[in-house]
């Protein structure tokens, strides 16, 4: 059916028309501003004065004002889903955070009053410390000049570190003993990445050493 469209609207007796794609929106719909924090920022700008005529698009499912709504955590859920199991990976992660609560309230219980006020036991707070641990700065590229290949040291984007960063956590999880469950691994990997030690943050050392020992060829991103 789709070829047999394809062929009708690009017919030299017909004018090319573009396929329409699968949303349900035109293109002029704006997307959704659901948190309240970005709300007040548009009234604080003028911003939302200009679209109170403006079509929206509906909010999707996972997209709530929610004080319990996390964007970070919920990127990383999606990291951790495989095969479309979001209900799985949902309670995967909250297990994870509920490891780590367990774990840092027996640690305050232990403590000293002095030490008792550095311990801290929310978890996603704890999670986004990992996270910002593990964030490289620089990567390196190959590039090709002169027949030879050259592992050239280039930033990485903002987007693209926190991706790495959240990948290198559930990988260095995955590859822990396999008689463990993956909620209890996971656990001790954000607690130690949040310490700033553990391997995930090796890795962001040697990346960077590695990144260093390639410094001279850093000219060849831009010839």
């Amino acid at each position: 059916m789709y070829k047999s469209l394809s062929r009708i609207f690009r017919s030299p007796v017909l004018p090319a028309l573009p396929l329409r794609t699968m949303s349900m929106y035109n293109p002029h719909f704006v997307e959704p501003v659901f948190r309240k924090e970005d709300q007040q920022v548009l009234k604080e700008t003028g911003e939302a004065a200009k679209l109170s005529h403006v079509r929206v698009k509906a909010a999707r499912n996972n997209q709530t004002s929610s004080v319990f709504f996390d964007e970070r955590v919920r990127k990383f859920t999606n990291y951790v889903m495989e095969g479309g199991q979001k209900e799985l990976a949902r309670s995967l992660v909250t297990r994870c955070f509920e490891n780590i609560k367990r774990i840092q309230l027996e640690r305050y219980n232990l403590a000293s009053p002095e030490e008792k006020e550095k311990i801290e036991t929310n978890p996603v707070k704890i999670f986004h410390t990992a996270v910002e641990n593990c964030r490289p700065l620089l990567h390196t590229t190959p590039i090709k000049r002169g027949g030879q290949r050259y592992q050239v040291p280039v930033p990485v984007t903002e987007k693209r570190s926190y991706f790495m960063s959240m990948k290198w956590i559930l990988e260095a999880a995955l590859d822990k003993d396999r008689k463990v469950h993956l909620p209890e691994k996971l656990a001790w990997e954000i607690l130690d990445a949040a310490a700033y030690q553990g391997r995930v943050i090796k890795k962001k050392q040697d990346l960077h050493k590695l990144c260093e020992a390639n410094r001279a060829y850093a000219h060849y991103r831009w010839s």
